[in-house]
C-alpha cells in the first residue's frame, strides 16, 4: 500500500537557501484593495544579522506605488512527481536611497529588463515560512514520465 502524499514545513534556513538560489519570484501588493501579483527579479541581501529581498522597477508603476505591507514568494513545482516547495515572505516593502554605501553593488537584483527600472525597493521581511510537497511513495520504481 503506498503512502499518502506528505506536506511538511521548511526550515528558516532551508527557506533562505532558496531565496539565496533564486532570480525571479512574485510580488504580491494591494492596489484599490485588490491584490495584484506580479513577477519581478530579486536579489536576497544579508548583511549584519539582517535580511533583505531586493528589487528594482519602473518609477511610478504599481509595485512603485504600493502599501508598506507584502508578500513575496518562490517556489519550484514537478508535476510530473507531484512534489514541490514554495517559500513566502511576508514583510514590509521600503523605497532606498541606491547612492548609499556599497548599495547598488549589494542590492542590484540585476532585473532582466535594465530600461527604466530606477524605482530601487527592499522588502524587510518579518516572517519568512515555506511548505515541501513529497509526493506519496510509488509502487513502480521507474519514472513514469520516462516513458512518455
Amino acid at each position: 500500500m503506498n503512502e499518502k502524499a506528505r506536506l511538511e514545513e521548511l526550515p528558516y534556513e532551508e527557506c533562505l537557501e532558496h531565496l539565496r538560489e533564486g532570480r525571479v519570484g512574485r510580488l504580491a501588493v494591494v492596489q484599490d484593495g485588490f491584490p495584484h501579483v506580479l513577477p519581478v527579479n530579486y536579489r536576497l541581501v544579508e548583511a549584519s544579522h539582517r535580511t533583505w529581498i531586493a528589487i528594482r522597477t519602473r518609477p511610478g508603476n504599481i509595485i512603485d506605488q504600493a502599501v508598506l505591507q507584502v508578500a513575496f514568494e518562490i517556489d519550484d513545482i514537478d508535476t510530473g512527481r507531484q512534489r514541490g516547495w514554495s517559500v513566502l515572505a511576508r514583510g514590509t516593502l521600503h523605497h532606498v536611497d541606491v547612492d548609499a554605501a556599497e548599495f547598488r553593488d549589494r542590492f542590484d537584483p540585476e532585473p532582466w529588463i535594465l530600461e527604466e527600472r530606477d524605482a530601487w525597493l527592499a522588502i524587510d521581511p518579518f516572517a519568512i515560512t515555506g511548505r515541501r510537497l513529497d509526493p506519496p511513495e510509488q509502487e513502480w520504481a521507474f519514472d513514469a514520465l520516462g516513458y512518455l
